[in-house]
């Protein structure tokens, strides 16, 4: 399902738009299950091996953005417990805390970069409202107040008085497109949608905005809508599906740029000329390009390309044949520039710090560090970096992932398989908690990218779809035989854990294949995919005919009946851990429910942590801090270690 089910393992959740509607709970009659906060007890400074708090302490700059002017930049940081919005002047500002509140899902500059709209849910339930906040932090108004509708921001007009979003007020499930007038207060339907329509670029100097259309897990179909008249314009429906994202506007409006699998494997650059309707691919590669940005009055185009889940930084100016690599410490990158110059902030989380972030001069390559993370007394050099590992599986696809190794490992390490959510999502270099902290106790972790990964070309993305859905389930024990023939893993001590969709491959494997895994460890994941999908939104269910099939015809309804993991639950045997948020509004915490009450009347041991003030995701510090400690309690017990 997508974005609904796409999760930063173990961290807490993207926040994404589309939800799955739930029922209410029923009250939980298991109390024990029900966290209790805990006395805070983070080790010594150099002590070996680390205590996983510290992990959890270390924090640094994610979602780092620049201002129009190009002497502020804003980020998001959970020093507070909380994601919060910070800014710092650049280059050498002092950073400053601009919300207090639960925490933030997301924020944009507005286009005079003195002032920030934000959105902010209720203990992760995903209803946002929307608030405009002045940059020095003194001056906040409600833009949007909270409601019972989803909404999804999409972009300002270019002088910054009006901006779009979707939402599903109007019916509760369609994601309609409005106008908000930043003068008046005004919200104004622009288009009334059926299934999911989201607001993207608005063309400088006219009515009329990019509009994007689910079509499927991984790809969207594109329309030019006028938002005086509401006309609906399509722009690119291709015969095969097609992924499209990055939309840059030139200032004069005459062209768009933007990135797109279109009639090829791998994302490349793509302009479009509207007075022409000619399209014509600008940069290509053999690997994916993710992030892309136009910059110094479009005479710079910046990207970056993910190779095997490690992010290259590259740069052309316009007009030229010649990309050059601007050289970076290695990681995940975001990238964002003002229009007026070629200063590029790069925010980059790596696999030895959670977020720091350069200013980078793309003509000249002078780099500053503007923010440097905070590691919470831990050493650098103690550290894992992966190693990118390809295996076959057994139809001879080849399989993905980074294989983080303990240090100075004498014999076979045990080894824990992390399963991403999405499923259209990978795993990437990053900072990841509970594999440092693992590795540090002599476990190793891989971090796989299954078939219906990204970043290893469409066809592999659609390699799981429908019928196929259980082969990358397989793809999991295919991922053990590999192993029998490295001689650095014990094949025959593995864990699996994942959340969110990842939860779902983790119930579903531990059911299918009772005999692979000595532990399992689900977080908010899907049990039965026949409630999931009939209950899901209409603004995914375009997705989901295509990614699983269409659950109102029988045929799909009989396939899930028997494929769900509620369905081969009594056929595990392994010990399981389960976390899940009551508030969850994309699979509902009674997914987890019924699977621990059938474990549990089989007396299969199970551990079960449920938030009562969590979501799709453990977003509060003093939560994760329970989540990782118990979590790395039962991976430690039940996998030996030497």
């Amino acid at each position: 399902m997508g974005p609904l089910r796409t999760l930063s393992t173990l961290i807490g959740l993207s926040f994404l738009s589309h939800p799955v509607f739930s029922a209410p709970e029923a009250a939980w009659p298991y109390a024990a299950d029900i966290p209790a906060s805990q006395t805070l007890d983070v080790g010594l400074a150099g002590e070996q091996p680390v205590d996983i708090a510290r992990f959890l302490l270390a924090r640094g700059a994610s979602q780092s953005s620049i201002n129009s002017t190009g002497n502020q930049m804003a980020f998001v940081d959970n020093v507070t417990g909380r994601r919060q919005l910070w800014i710092k002047n650049l280059p050498d500002g002092q950073a400053k805390q601009l919300t207090w509140g639960n925490g933030i899902s997301f924020y944009a500059w507005h286009p005079d970069g003195q002032r920030l709209i934000y959105g902010a849910d209720n203990n992760g339930d995903e209803r946002e409202a929307f608030f405009i906040l002045n940059a020095d932090g003194l001056k906040e108004k409600v833009l949007l107040p909270y409601s019972d509708g989803f909404r999804s921001f999409g972009s300002f007009s270019n002088d910054g008085e009006k901006f779009t979003y979707a939402s599903t007020e109007r019916n509760g499930r369609d994601f309609d497109i409005y106008l908000h007038d930043m003068k008046t207060g005004e919200n104004k339907m622009i288009f009334q949608a059926e299934f999911g329509y989201f607001p993207q670029a608005w063309r400088p100097g006219s009515d009329e905005i990019i509009v994007t259309e689910t079509r499927g897990e991984d790809a969207e179909d594109v329309y030019m809508l006028s938002a005086e008249s509401g006309e609906l314009r399509p722009l690119f429906k291709p015969d095969v599906a097609a992924a499209f994202s990055e939309f840059h506007w030139t200032d004069d409006g005459s062209k768009l740029y933007f990135v797109s699998n279109l009639n090829r494997e791998m994302k490349a650059i793509f302009a479009y000329d509207p007075a022409s309707k000619k399209t014509k691919q600008v940069i290509g590669s053999q690997f994916d390009i993710d992030d892309f940005i136009v910059c110094g009055q479009d005479s710079m185009l910046l990207w970056t390309e993910n190779r095997d889940g490690i992010d290259t930084l590259l740069k052309k100016p316009v007009g030229s044949i010649e990309t050059s690599e601007i050289p970076l410490p290695d990681g995940d990158y975001s990238i964002s520039c003002t229009k007026d110059s070629t200063n590029v902030l790069v925010s980059i989380n790596s696999a030895t710090s959670p977020g720091e972030v350069y200013l980078i001069d793309a003509q000249s390559r002078q780099q500053t560090v503007v923010y440097r993370a905070e590691m919470a007394g831990i050493s650098r050099k103690n550290l894992v970096n992966p190693v990118q590992v390809s295996f076959p599986a057994r139809d001879g696809v080849t399989l993905h992932g980074q294989l983080y190794m303990p240090k100075g490992q004498e014999g076979q390490a045990p080894v824990v398989i992390d399963v991403h959510g999405g499923p259209t999502s990978q795993a990437k270099m990053g900072w990841q908690p509970l594999t440092q902290y693992l590795v540090g106790k002599g476990i190793a972790v891989l971090d796989i990218n299954v078939r219906g990964s990204t970043g290893y070309g469409k066809t592999f993305t659609r390699l799981d779809n429908q019928e196929r859905r259980l082969d990358s389930v397989r793809d999991l024990v295919d991922a053990l035989t590999w192993m029998k023939t490295d001689k650095r893993l014990d094949a025959n001590n593995a864990a699996v854990m994942g959340g969110s969709y990842g939860g779902y491959m983790v119930n579903a494997v531990m059911g299918k294949y009772p005999d692979a895994f000595k532990a399992g460890a689900s977080f908010v994941g899907v049990s039965d995919w026949v409630r999931a999908l009939k209950s899901a939104s209409p603004a995914l269910m375009a997705s989901d005919r295509i990614e699983y099939g269409d659950i109102r015809e029988q045929k799909w309804q009989d396939f899930y009946a028997v494929n769900s993991p509620i369905n081969t639950v009594n056929d595990i045997k392994a010990p399981m851990f389960y976390e899940h948020g009551a508030n969850d509004p994309r699979d509902p915490v009674t997914e987890s429910d019924r699977m621990v009450k059938i474990l549990r009347d089989k007396n299969i041991p199970v551990t079960y942590l449920r938030f009562p003030d969590e979501g799709h995701g453990v977003s509060k510090l003093e939560n994760r801090i329970i989540f990782y400690r118990e979590l790395a309690a039962f991976l430690e017990q039940h996998l030996k270690t030497q």
